[in-house]
């Protein structure tokens, strides 16, 4: 028996990143670890302003003590709801989402309807806002036992307007609803969902076909307002009823919850058998015995034909159609989308300087250079588009434009960097010119360097006088130790 409710789980992703990255003594205010806020800051934000206290973060084993010791120690997250951690031990570093929601532990840890998240998700949206627009989709303002089985779900699409290198959006197709009580003012960004397909996946269709194919179910519908829209991407936000946690479990065919999961969902709403191909009718009729309803038909002394199909329909999936560039709802799962994010969040006016709370963006920052002290006085740093972690030094003659830098980490004299995310204990060699580079945790750039649009992953050391456009520099050793506090760089700057 589910429990009465609302839980959320947020997917951290198999990556070592996560942890990594949680790991250091900084603050996810400092937006050069937009990684950080969105990852966990956001989605036990999201959950507190919607009144839900069981937070479970999924993990895998070797993140989780990272995230334990982050919980604990970090400042800006013990002030949040503690949530749990679980890290299941056959979460596999390439295991999909759909796969991690049938081991055994994610199924024992869900009683109720469910939230899920992913640790990557950076969202100014109001999770009560959501909330309310889902339950009211399902004709209830409660959450009534006796209906559990018949609910629907909600999951949100972003309109991606500045499609980043690298980044993937989806093919889809809604049409309006007809019947709702959902006011008029949020109904029109409500949609029923018809089909969400990859776009990688229509592209390899389209060569292997010669052609996008549609089934006659489709074409013959009776519908007449019903759209399919490209440049949408799924946000990986998804309000999910209990019996969801069952048909994942049941259907192993499943493989990634965004295509596989709720792909096959909004074609069962209108391809005639697919749903009991999938077993969904099994799962639903599954869960209203487990609630121990009655068929009261049965009590009546007038004979009535019993129904062939106990389920008339397949409850609907609601598509949450994000368009505009306010409220911010953005996946930052590669480096162009952590620079650009970055760079974004970077111009948000500081907390000291908003006049009103009302106004001020969920990811504002106390000041935009946290330790102004340890900034040269003959330096320039653009205050209006940069963000300076805690404890990072800029030497003289440095200048810093449209960038952030991670904490404790160094800007010796002379250096120039322009739309550049800087991790935290990294040292810029004296006269480095950076230019769109993202450079990661405990990396160490030599001196007269000159990169543009760079990556550089953490622990990273390059030589003197490097120069590079669009590389990608990795370490030479995966146990590589830190380097920023050896002596052989002690006197580089």
């Amino acid at each position: 028996m589910p429990r009465a409710g609302l839980q959320a789980l947020i997917l951290c992703g198999p990556g070592t990143s996560f942890g990594t990255l949680l790991n250091q003594e900084k603050t996810p205010k400092c937006l050069a670890l937009v990684a950080n806020r969105p990852m966990i800051y956001y989605p036990l934000e999201f959950c507190e302003t919607s009144h839900i206290s069981d937070v479970t973060l999924i993990t895998s084993p070797s993140a989780l003590a990272h995230i334990q010791s982050a919980l604990q120690q970090n400042p800006y997250l013990k002030s949040l709801p503690m949530p749990k951690v679980l890290a299941p031990q056959d979460l596999q570093a390439t295991m999909a989402t759909a796969q991690l929601l049938r081991l055994p532990e994610v199924q024992s840890c869900i009683e109720s309807d469910f939230l899920l998240l992913p640790c990557d998700l950076v969202c100014e949206l109001q999770g009560t806002y959501l909330l309310q627009m889902w339950m009211a989709s399902q004709g209830q303002t409660v959450m009534a036992e006796e209906e559990r089985h018949r609910r629907g779900g909600l999951c949100v699409y972003y309109h991606a307007t500045n499609a980043m290198k690298d980044e993937v959006s989806d093919l889809i197709a809604v049409e309006p609803l007809r019947q709702t009580k959902i006011s008029a003012r949020s109904s029109h960004r409500l949609a029923k969902l018809l089909m969400s397909i990859g776009m990688d996946t229509v592209k390899r269709n389209l060569e292997c076909d010669k052609g996008f194919l549609l089934r006659h179910s489709f074409v013959k519908r009776k519908i007449t307002q019903a759209k399919m829209l490209t440049g949408y991407r799924d946000a990986h936000l998804y309000i999910f009823p209990y019996w969801v946690k069952d048909f994942a479990r049941r259907q192993e065919r499943l493989v990634s919850i965004s295509e596989d999961l709720i792909g096959l969902w909004a074609k069962s709403t209108w391809q005639r058998g697919l749903h009991k191909k999938l077993g969904m009718d099994t799962c639903l009729n599954q869960q209203k015995e487990n609630l121990g309803e009655h068929d009261y038909r049965e009590l009546s002394t007038i004979t009535h034909p019993r129904p062939q199909n106990d389920i008339s329909e397949v409850p609907s999936l609601l598509a949450y159609l994000h368009t505009g560039s306010t409220p911010l709802v953005s996946r930052v799962d590669n480096p162009a989308l952590l620079l650009s994010t970055s760079l974004r969040l970077a111009k948000l006016e500081p907390i000291e300087e908003v006049d009103h709370a009302a106004t001020q963006s969920p990811f504002a920052h106390d000041r935009k250079i946290a330790s102004p002290e340890f900034v040269a006085s003959n330096c320039f740093i653009s205050t209006t588009d940069c963000l300076l972690g805690s404890n990072v030094i800029v030497e003289r003659h440095s200048v810093i434009k449209e960038s952030c830098i991670g904490p404790n980490s160094k800007i010796c004299s002379g250096a120039r960097i322009t739309r550049c995310v800087v991790f935290d204990n990294v040292v810029i060699g004296k006269r480095c010119v950076l230019t769109g580079c993202v450079v990661g945790s405990g990396s160490h750039i030599g001196n007269d360097s000159v990169l543009r649009d760079c990556e550089i992953q953490e622990g990273n050391v390059l030589l003197e006088q490097t120069e590079a456009k669009n590389e990608k520099f990795m370490p030479l050793f995966e146990d590589l130790e830190d380097t920023h506090n050896s002596d052989v760089f002690a006197n580089s700057c």
